[in-house]
């Protein structure tokens, strides 16, 4: 049964891999045996290279800003030709920016869409398309609680959060028969990252949250997030296709 969470042999890439929930998945997808490909805008992923090789396992990284949309067909080609083939994508970069809804610009909207879904659909075609040739693949992508709701400020997040889920049913839809699964993870916005530090430094509102989470905590990636990923990337999820997978201490369920 162990050998069905196996990922030895295989390869795969994180995007927004040098710190947070990027670097966690990154690092559980080591350990559970995969080499990672790491995309990050930033030049500096030493601390995830070495947690990684740690494990044993080969860390490769490339230097990428997904805003940069017509940028993604060649950073798909350079991540192949680093290993030869790709065995899973984990959507994971991401932004957000925070204003009233009145407010909000043009500016941050464009900048939220074209990071979080439009790098998005585009990471999915294009590795996509290698996945099938190969009659195989894993493609996981990160969506949110706000994938479901609307929450407070963040109208471009929620946006692109509930455009995640959509577009996880619709490739899963035509790929499934192709051997290509294609899911979500939905941690909740409720999770120790840097995306959440104005929230937790609201002593109010940080208590009124964990007050709503029936596990009566936060999530704290790395560690709860590795056991999801590595089950959506490995044999193990054969028959998981267009499942959005909340890992989230019970929130959705309350």
């Amino acid at each position: 049964m162990n050998n069905d969470f196996s990922l030895e042999g295989k390869v795969a890439v994180v995007t927004g891999s040098s710190t947070g929930l990027g670097q966690g998945m990154a690092i559980g997808l080591a350990e559970a045996g995969a080499d990672i490909i790491g995309i990050a805008s930033r030049s500096n992923q030493d601390d995830t290279k070495k947690e990684v090789e740690k494990t044993g396992r080969k860390f490769y990284q490339i230097q990428a800003d997904l805003s940069q949309q017509d940028q993604i067909v060649s950073l798909v080609e350079e991540s192949i030709s680093k290993t030869g083939r790709v065995d899973i994508l984990v959507n994971n970069a991401g932004i957000i920016r925070r204003n009233q809804a009145e407010n909000f610009t043009d500016e941050d909207w464009d900048a939220v869409i074209d990071v979080n879904l439009n790098a998005v659909f585009r990471l999915t075609r294009e590795f996509g398309n290698h996945m099938i040739e190969h009659g195989t693949g894993k493609i996981i992508n990160i969506a949110s609680m706000l994938s479901f709701q609307g929450g407070l400020k963040v109208p471009a997040y929620a946006a692109t959060k509930h455009a995640v889920a959509g577009l996880t049913k619709s490739f899963a839809n035509e790929w499934a028969s192709k051997g290509v699964n294609v899911n979500a993870i939905a941690p909740p916005g409720y999770m120790i990252t840097n995306n959440t530090a104005a929230i937790r430094e609201d002593e109010t509102r940080y208590q009124y949250i964990t007050s709503r989470i029936p596990q009566g905590e936060w999530g704290n990636p790395p560690e709860d997030l590795k056991g999801p990923v590595i089950f959506l990337a490995s044999s193990a999820s054969r028959y998981v296709n267009g499942h959005i997978l909340c890992v989230d201490g019970g929130w959705m369920g309350s």
